[in-house]
């Protein structure tokens, strides 16, 4: 729960800074947005095949 946290309060401050800074996000939203749901569902993948090729 903790790193989840800490990786949204670093999204915030990242998304502030742009904002500060006037700059613009370096992805379009829907592309950064489909990339990070890659992320989300790749993270669990690695572990789940080892538990299903191991038997």
């Amino acid at each position: 729960m903790t790193i989840y946290l800490l990786s949204l309060g670093a999204g915030i401050l990242i998304g502030v800074m742009y904002a500060l800074f006037k700059v613009r996000s370096p992805a379009p939203p829907g592309i950064a947005l489909i990339g990070l749901l890659g992320m989300v569902l790749g993270e669990p993948l690695l572990p789940m095949l080892r538990h299903w090729f191991a038997g």
